[in-house]
């Protein structure tokens, strides 16, 4: 099994550049032992003008029926005759893409320690497989490669060269070249796009698969028009997992399609001016709405008592950033489905220069409020700001499920907008949202009326807090519920864990 990954380069760029971002060097042949057997990096050429790495994957098909990892799509055991005698040891597969990850696992993430700025710097590549199963032959190779970039050569495999009448194969040899994608992209293009075009998993298809997708489909999965072939073929044709991965590919595709989701999202028009009033015969500047909105939120935790604290649906990072200033908060979590906002967010809060005290206190992490997550479990509050309104109305029950039946917090803080006062936003035209992908708007009432139906269904009190001016006729431009857990539920919960 075997694949090659080549640079081309220039006395300023060079080629070998490759090698630190693939953190190989050159001069050494390396081999890393896998459960499927033994992978070697090898340096077939480098030079300034040309650089060549060549990861060749030794399987061992026999021991890996005798340690039962022999297994064919979805898990399904093979005919006890093809355990023996298949192409795993000679066609790249899935287990060349779970090599690929384990040996180049830095490249794939884009680090790079010794040289930072190389990951993110476009690279003239070629990579050639020789061998490579392909259900659905050249043209469906072609549909998959080249949306995202790729000059593709794909030539077709005989049956037997010595016999062409028999046809060709379902092999083909698989040529890929650009010049405009980072070294970081194209591997996690091939590990996914191998064990697609093989269309099997050598391993059990688990629930974590997804999470592995969305990873490496992440900046090109979402919006590839064979999104479904690609999601149902690497999760195996595993519909509750493929429907899964769809649903939170949606729901990413719709927090990036406009360049504002992960921009200041603050539940006001765009260009929302400033509010002013005079003061002594000056002009003095008030605090925005979102700046209120945070005092709000703060101020609510703060008489919970909350040390540990999640952030759901936390975007750019502007709560957890003031969470992250106030050292009554032990631990803070921002939760969001787009890995495009947590690497705002990332950014924002300087996490690669943070020092390792104020790092332990915050971790960002990638999830979908539409399902369970076990992760989110055990924590003192969670804050819902300006989130709720950014589902579809039927998948609230969801969230609802999620937040508060599984992960259960002592206290949720959920604020939303107002939708009584729109009127007092002169450049919002009426009937419209304050923001584009928002879903729903609700009035003081239908809000009330949600917040206290959660709060009974699952054991909370509610209490609601005006956000912003409370206007006697419209009421304020934002909306809090604090939902607190009862004693009889929290005593119960406590029962339950004992």
């Amino acid at each position: 099994m075997f694949l090659t990954i080549t640079a081309t380069g220039t006395p300023e760029r060079p080629a070998t550049d490759l090698g630190f971002l693939l953190h190989k060097h050159p001069d050494n042949a390396q081999a890393f032992s896998t459960s499927y057997g033994t992978a070697h990096v090898i340096y077939p050429e480098a030079s300034v003008e040309r650089c060549t790495a060549a990861l060749l994957l030794e399987v061992d098909a026999v021991a890996l029926v005798r340690r039962g990892k022999g297994k064919g799509r979805g898990g399904a055991p093979d005919a006890a005759l093809a355990q023996y005698v298949n192409d795993r040891p000679y066609a790249a597969s899935s287990l060349l893409a779970v090599a690929l990850s384990a040996v180049f696992s830095s490249a794939m993430k884009g680090q790079c320690n010794a040289r930072p700025e190389l990951p993110a710097r476009p690279l003239p590549l070629r990579v050639e497989v020789p061998a490579l199963p392909a259900r659905g032959g050249a043209d469906l190779v072609r549909e998959l490669f080249e949306p995202l970039g790729w000059t593709v050569t794909v030539e077709a495999v005989a049956l037997d060269a010595e016999f062409p009448e028999w046809g060709d194969s379902r092999y083909v040899r698989l040529v890929l070249e650009s010049a405009r994608l980072t070294l970081s992209e194209a591997l996690r293009h091939l590990y996914v796009l191998l064990p697609v075009l093989d269309d099997a998993k050598h391993y059990w298809v688990s629930s974590d698969e997804v999470d592995k997708l969305l990873r490496a489909g992440e900046g090109w999965l979402p919006d590839h028009q064979e999104q479904k072939l690609i999601t149902s073929r690497y999760l195996s044709r595993r519909w509750s997992l493929t429907r899964e991965a769809l649903e939170r590919l949606e729901l990413v595709r719709l927090a990036e399609a406009d360049d504002s989701a992960v921009e200041e999202i603050d539940n006001a028009v765009a260009e929302e001016p400033e509010d002013t009033e005079a003061v002594d015969g000056a002009q003095e500047r008030t605090v925005s709405l979102a700046v209120q909105r945070r005092d709000a939120i703060l101020a609510a935790l703060h008489a919970s008592g909350a040390a540990r604290v999640l952030d759901l649906g936390c975007g750019q990072g502007q709560l957890v950033q003031a969470l992250l200033k106030d050292t009554r908060f032990d631990e803070i979590v921002g939760v969001d489905v787009s890995m495009r906002a947590l690497t705002v967010a990332s950014r924002r809060l300087k996490l690669d220069r943070m020092g390792e005290r104020q790092s332990a206190r915050v971790k960002l992490i990638q999830g979908s409020l539409a399902y369970t997550d076990k992760r989110l479990k055990g924590y003192d509050a969670a804050v819902l700001s300006e989130v709720i309104e950014h589902l579809d109305v039927p998948r609230l029950p969801a969230l609802e499920y999620a937040v508060f039946g599984s992960a259960r917090p002592k206290t949720v803080l959920v604020t939303t907008p107002n939708v009584e006062y729109n009127v007092r936003w002169e450049t919002l035209p009426a009937g419209h949202s304050r923001h584009g992908d928002h879903r729903f708007e609700w009035t003081r009432e239908e809000f009330r009326a949600w917040a206290v139906r959660v709060a009974q269904r699952h054991g909370y009190g509610v209490e609601f807090t005006p956000v912003g001016p409370d206007e006697p006729e419209v009421g304020p431009p934002t909306q809090m519920a604090t939902f607190t857990i009862t004693t009889a539920a929290l005593t119960a919960k406590e029962e339950k864990a004992a």
